[in-house]
């Protein structure tokens, strides 16, 4: 199976790889054999340099030395030169939670594809488009949190206020959460994230790498 490369762009506490195929560099940091983005940025990633080998013997085969994984940062500057990027039905968008009713969530729209967004867009996230199965039992307060970033798909260009988006598939949903104590959590299964201080669970639909 082919291995997932790196985004282009991410957001603070985005899933980059694991540390078996990436070293960790400036604005990311390594949780439980894994590396996230700590800043909003462009992610670059950058092969070690190689040693020098050692001299050749005509008369000994040295074994060839294992290569190190490359070096993976996330830089804030290029993010600087923004483009004016509409949302358009079937994009892939990360957005952050600002509010959240019994029946949707409200999120803007940060950054859309690969591009970060000159204007702040509003979309809407309804219960019915949460999930693919048992639709009748979302609750948004156990969907989403205000502050949660979230990984979400354009549906529907909706009205003048807002689009619709969808989370109803494994790869959409929450890719960070920041628990009612104030701290970093991160997921545990397909609806659970944890406090990495407390211990102490809250629910969400996760999305899943």
């Amino acid at each position: 199976m082919a291995t997932k490369t790196a985004p282009s762009i991410a957001v603070p506490g985005q899933f980059i790889g694991p540390t078996s195929k990436y070293q960790a560099g400036p604005g990311t940091h390594v949780y439980e054999s894994n590396v996230y983005s700590s800043l909003l940025g462009v992610v670059q990633v950058t092969q070690p340099a190689k040693p020098p080998g050692p001299p050749k013997r005509l008369n000994i085969i040295v074994p060839p030395q294992p290569t190190a994984p490359p070096f993976v940062s996330v830089s804030p500057s290029g993010v600087s030169d923004k483009r004016e990027v509409l949302p358009e039905v079937g994009n892939v968008v990360l957005c952050r939670v600002t509010s959240i009713t019994p029946r949707q969530a409200v999120v803007t729209i940060l950054i859309c594809g690969d591009s970060v967004l000159e204007a702040e867009w509003r979309g809407v996230i309804r219960a019915q488009d949460v999930r693919a199965t048992e639709k009748d039992k979302v609750k948004i307060y156990e969907s989403f949190r205000p502050g949660d970033i979230v990984r979400a798909e354009v549906i529907s260009l909706g009205d003048q206020a807002s689009y619709y988006l969808q989370t109803a598939k494994n790869e959409l949903g929450v890719i960070m959460a920041t628990s009612e104590a104030g701290n970093t959590m991160y997921p545990v299964s397909w609806k659970e994230y944890r406090d990495a201080e407390t211990g102490m669970s809250e629910p969400r639909k996760v999305a899943k790498p």
